[in-house]
């Protein structure tokens, strides 16, 4: 059986090793043929808590890791503006005090 992937926007991570990833889905409406959007969020595990709001990632289905959690981030295709500028502004703070 395929390994189901999706990619997303990465919409919260405040939670320890979990992000949780909005995934937008696109289809015709069956009657009206107006194009619909869906927006699915997923809990995802993230181990070493490298994502930030706004990043895009791509997640794959795996075993259950708790009552909510079924995905795993893959990769991070994609960091957010917001959070590599917040980085570097860590980084020469950093730079600052020493």
């Amino acid at each position: 059986m395929a390994v189901k992937e999706r990619i997303g926007t990465v919409v919260s991570d405040k939670m320890e090793k979990t992000v949780v990833v909005a995934v937008e889905s696109r289809f015709p409406h069956p009657i009206y043929q107006k194009t619909v959007s869906r927006t699915t969020r997923y809990k995802a595990h993230d181990e070493d808590n490298t994502c930030r709001v706004g990043d895009r990632v791509r997640i794959t289905e795996t075993r259950p890791m708790s009552r909510q959690k079924r995905w795993a981030i893959a990769e991070v295709l994609s960091h957010s503006p917001k959070a590599a500028a917040e980085e570097a502004n860590k980084a020469e703070a950093q730079e600052v005090k020493q």
